[in-house]
């Protein structure tokens, strides 16, 4: 049974430093299914672009990095925390890896990060990556 490993990805540092935590820890078997999630609240008011537009240029580096790997990259639309969860259980994912960092600001206080929200919430194990500093 091959193992199903997804990595929410952003331009960041922490994001960039869980892809490659995922792909050192889990072996060549393991396929690894990489998604970008657009907010949809910030898609409605001009901020980033919808799901349905093209995907993001640092899926070419994601694509260079796991060339030996079955690789899956897909843009969704949604809140984060919400979108990465529905993914995961829609996919038959077994471990979700991610980058430490969340949101900033007060809307962390308000909100809690990203990752706390999906580690509280998910039905799979959760690795918390810090950036590499």
């Amino acid at each position: 049974m091959t193992r199903q490993v997804l990595v929410p990805m952003d331009d960041s540092e922490p994001a960039r430093a869980a892809l490659e935590h995922a792909l050192t820890v889990f072996g060549s078997e393991t396929a690894v299914s990489v998604i970008h999630v657009v907010d949809d609240l910030e898609s409605g008011y001009g901020g980033e672009p919808t799901a349905d537009d093209h995907e993001p240029a640092f899926f070419e580096d994601v694509e260079t990095r796991a060339a030996d790997r079955h690789l899956e990259t897909q843009v969704v639309e949604g809140t984060p925390a919400d979108a990465i969860l529905e993914y995961a259980d829609e996919h038959g994912i077994d471990q979700i890896v991610m980058g430490s960092e969340g949101r900033a600001g007060v809307s962390r206080m308000l909100l809690g990060s990203v990752a706390e929200n999906v580690t509280r919430r998910a039905s799979v194990p959760v690795t918390i990556v810090p950036a590499e500093r």
